[in-house]
């Protein structure tokens, strides 16, 4: 599939501003954090910019952009509607736990139910985004069942990351935080690692001969090209990575995405000064970025449709 950029960027940004988001809500909900006004000013209003600029940014990626408000109606059978739904649900609890935050409730409890509410919202819609992938059954490498869990596992430690870094800005003790993000790390290396080996191993059981019904003739190939110049299906589902760069892009990602923000939440565990936490913790932060950049950029294009059996044959 072609890598669009929108698309990358959407999951990218949204996943880290959820991921953001959850680990304030508990921090919030737990008490673990004091309430400080500058504090929730800061840390909320970057998990829902990121969440709104992803968000803004997959509808770059429509035809139409001014319609993309009818994908709602789909609910019933489209993940994509139930991703839509989630992510302005959201809101609610986030803006209610941010307002109690910065400015003090207005209600009694906002501020607890606020945060307690944010965390499902949050994981729902991350888990919708997976599902968006994982639910076509026409693209082998995105019907996994690690696809949705790597989702959540990558915005719970880029959002454990920036959760990290705004805590060391602020001086605020997180050592619990920085040795959940670096379990959750390991867990989404562990997880990515398998997806890749799934990907690769699982036998291919698209074929021209099984769609048309025809293998017990033998190969099945087209007599002519289907078009003399490439197409809208040829760029957006034909496009193709060599696989001595999609081997080079993995250890990529497993250098920025997992390496080395593990060993940078390793460090922090131990007693550092504080320039030096903060300048580790943006270390792992950018180095993260970058890998699950490269990270997305491999999911989209390391998947083929099956419709390019028709185009190139083999299998898929």
């Amino acid at each position: 599939m072609h890598p669009a950029y929108s698309v990358i960027v959407f999951t990218t940004a949204s996943g880290a501003g959820y991921g953001l988001l959850i680990w304030l809500a508990i921090a919030a909900r737990l008490q673990l954090v004091e309430r400080d006004p500058l504090f929730g000013f800061v840390a909320i209003g970057l998990s829902l910019m990121l969440v709104t600029i992803g968000l803004l940014s997959s509808t770059l990626h429509l035809g139409r952009p001014e319609r993309a408000w009818r994908s709602f109606s789909q609910w019933r059978t489209s993940w994509l509607s139930r991703e839509g739904i989630a992510a302005l649900a959201t809101y609610v609890p986030a803006g209610a736990l941010g307002w109690a935050w910065v400015f003090g409730e207005l209600m009694p409890g906002q501020f607890a139910l606020g945060a307690a509410l944010s965390v499902p919202c949050a994981l729902i819609t991350v888990w919708c985004t997976g599902m968006i992938y994982a639910s076509l059954p026409t693209i082998r490498a995105w019907h996994q069942p690690l696809v949705g869990p790597v989702y959540l596992a990558l915005a719970l430690g880029t959002g454990g990351l920036l959760f990290v870094l705004i805590t060391a800005a602020f001086h605020i003790e997180s050592r619990w935080a920085t040795v959940a993000t670096l379990l959750l790390l390991t867990l989404g290396a562990s997880l990515k690692t398998r997806y890749w080996r799934a990907i690769d191993t699982e036998p291919k059981t698209h074929t021209a001969e099984a769609a048309t019904g025809l293998g017990a003739l033998g190969t099945v190939r087209p007599l002519d090209p289907p078009h003399t110049q490439p197409n809208f299906v040829m760029r957006e589902m034909g496009f193709q990575v060599a696989r001595r760069h999609g081997m080079k892009l993995r250890g990529l990602t497993m250098l920025l995405l997992f390496i080395v923000p593990i060993a940078a939440m390793a460090l922090l565990v131990l007693d550092m000064p504080g320039w030096l936490r903060i300048a580790i913790a943006a270390l792992a932060t950018l180095s993260a970025t970058a890998g699950v950049l490269t990270e997305r950029w491999l999911f989209f294009a390391q998947a083929e449709h099956v419709v390019m059996l028709y185009y190139r044959g083999g299998t898929a």
